[in-house]
């Protein structure tokens, strides 16, 4: 087969998977009664219509973004690293940590920020450094150590908002006492969106795209998530790889979990990770792991997100409705795929 012809296919395949998709979305929401030309419109509105609202999608994105840029590598390495929830949530409580140990001191405050958004990303490396010794030393499935990790994190959370950290006199389940102006990433003025916070998430896509494309250590992390037995009996040090790829998507994870309270919530709140991980894993099955997707598709699925706002002001739908489009088009997706695999055995 040629060249030119596997590219046709693979491109109708996708073509297939969006309708495929766009489809299901319509039945769901002429069952609920609702117009469907209208409650994209209304999406589209809701993330595209000022300058405000797209400020809110890309609010949305560069957490999105660093959480599937770091699950880039560990899915590469033939890992599920389901824990990013709670790696993310460990970064942000590294974050508020530090901010609160030196909100009080002579620093500066631009220092005091980087400094905690390098201890965020230190504890989610850390979190996920225990996922992957769970995984390579004890045995233990990463998708059931992940999810354990994860409850942890959030009962964690929880017992520092409500004890050590609890609001002067109260406990509140919205959150720790926030930190002063000076303590939040710079913002464009009467917006919620830090440039900083964009900067970094561009920063870290490219890294990763350049790391896995054109080093050793991407080569080698191909060859372990491909057949690890293989790279082993070849000299690739295995269980080093795949923990060096937990840890190193924990510090993406880490420092989305630092924007969250330095940029966004500007404290530590009990769901500081707002879903990211979970939305991060849609996103790089998506992409099917190609890493120059990254950016265009985790901006489709935050705008969804925002977007969807309008449906219960507008239309009275529920919101939810977002996550059941980004899942039913990850799910038309893997089912296409399946398809495209089984055409070209027989081709």
């Amino acid at each position: 087969m040629t060249e030119k012809r596997t590219r046709w296919i693979n491109a109708l395949i996708q073509i297939g998977a969006f309708v495929l998709a766009l489809l299901f979305t319509i039945v769901i929401l002429l069952l609920s009664g609702a117009p469907p030309l209208e409650a994209f419109r209304q999406i589209i509105l809701g993330s595209l219509q000022s300058f405000k609202k797209f400020s809110d999608v890309l609010v949305a994105w560069v957490p999105l973004l660093l959480t599937s840029t770091g699950l880039l590598l560990t899915f590469t390495a033939g890992l599920w690293n389901i824990g990013i929830e709670g790696q993310i949530t460990l970064g942000a409580i590294f974050t508020t940590w530090v901010l609160r140990l030196l909100q009080d001191s002579a620093l500066p405050p631009g220092v005091i920020i980087v400094l905690a958004i390098l201890a965020g990303m230190v504890g989610g490396g850390l979190w996920a450094a225990l996922a992957g010794a769970l995984k390579t030393f004890g045995g233990v499935n990463e998708i059931f150590g992940g999810l354990g990790l994860n409850f942890v994190a959030t009962a964690l959370t929880l017992w520092l908002i409500f004890g050590p950290w609890k609001r002067p006199g109260v406990g509140s389940m919205s959150g720790t006492e926030p930190f002063p102006n000076m303590l939040w990433l710079p913002q464009i003025e009467s917006l919620r969106l830090s440039v900083w916070s964009v900067v970094l998430g561009l920063a870290g896509i490219i890294l990763v795209y350049f790391l896995l494309r054109g080093t050793y250590f991407g080569l080698k992390l191909k060859a372990v998530g491909n057949n690890m037995r293989s790279a082993y009996r070849l000299g690739v040090p295995t269980w080093q790889y795949m923990m060096l790829a937990f840890v190193i998507c924990g510090v993406f994870a880490g420092m989305a979990g630092a924007i969250q309270v330095t940029g966004v919530y500007h404290r530590l709140i009990p769901s500081i990770s707002s879903g990211y991980g979970f939305l991060g894993l849609m996103v790089a099955m998506l992409i099917n792991y190609q890493a120059i997707w990254v950016i265009p598709v985790s901006l489709f699925f935050a705008g969804l997100n925002i977007g969807s706002i309008q449906l219960p002001i507008v239309l009275k739908l529920d919101s939810s409705l977002s996550g059941v489009i980004q899942g039913v088009l990850v799910l038309s997706v893997l089912m296409m795929e399946g398809a495209r695999q089984r055409l070209m055995r027989k081709l």
